[in-house]
């Protein structure tokens, strides 16, 4: 939702704010990085430490709020000596 509000300041210029009301929007599944790291007995930390890469960055990655390029996902492949298609939700299921 979009409103626009005025801010009444005693000063000039009156300015005017655009201002967005935060909505929760269901986020996709769209790795499985958490789920083989955790199959491996991974930390994010560890993995963070592997690709040289912030651990906030990586945790957002396991949650899914934040994904990873194709490059950091062939990385992190490698380095967990997994397909890449591991890492990756599928879109299909097998009988499809």
């Amino acid at each position: 939702m979009i409103f626009w509000m005025k801010n009444y300041c005693n000063y000039p210029p009156k300015s005017i704010y655009l201002r967005i009301k935060s909505t929760t929007i269901p986020m996709k599944t769209l790795n499985r990085l958490k789920i083989v790291l955790v199959e491996q007995n991974k930390t994010g930390k560890w993995l963070a430490e592997s690709l040289g890469k912030n651990e906030a960055t990586v945790s957002r990655w396991c949650t899914n709020d934040m994904q990873p390029s194709l490059e950091t996902f062939a990385q992190i492949a490698t380095i967990l000596n997994v397909d890449i298609r591991e890492l990756i939700t599928p879109t299909k299921k097998d009988n499809e």
